[in-house]
């Protein structure tokens, strides 16, 4: 099921909007801001805002920060959502939620690439001088 313990009543109730549907299909192709989710969906801002927002608490969307070419910020979101089950059995019923890990994935992928790029004088060593030759090894001539 995922990392946490999803109410299923809250789950269908958040599902059965069909904003929210739209909103986490938008977002599943590439991150989108909410000025192009309400242009896309033809819905008010604060209707969309409202859904990001409950998508947000859920995490079935992930936020981040954009810059624009005259240099302001603004959010974009993605879907963070894989799949979801819903199980009618026992009397009851269940979700079963399974997370895109990728996002995370992608990130930690980029800090790892980062640290291994980084030149071995730049991790905090200092440089070492041969005395025998009088060169700096961390920088081959």
């Amino acid at each position: 099921m995922g990392d946490k313990n999803w109410d299923p009543a809250t789950v269908f109730d958040l599902f059965g909007d069909a904003v929210v549907r739209r909103i986490l299909v938008v977002a599943s192709d590439a991150p989108v801001s909410a000025n192009e989710l309400v242009d896309r969906l033809d819905v008010s801002p604060p209707t969309v805002y409202r859904r990001i927002n409950e998508l947000l608490e859920h995490e079935f969307l992930a936020e981040r920060r954009r810059i624009d070419g005259d240099g302001n910020q603004y959010r974009v979101f993605e879907t963070t959502l894989r799949r979801i089950e819903f199980r009618v059995e026992d009397g009851g019923y269940d979700v079963d939620i399974g997370m895109r890990r990728d996002i995370t994935d992608r990130f930690e992928a980029f800090w790892s690439d980062l640290e291994r790029a980084r030149p071995h004088g730049n991790r905090g060593s200092t440089d070492r001088v041969d005395a025998g030759e009088g060169r700096d090894e961390t920088h081959p001539s």
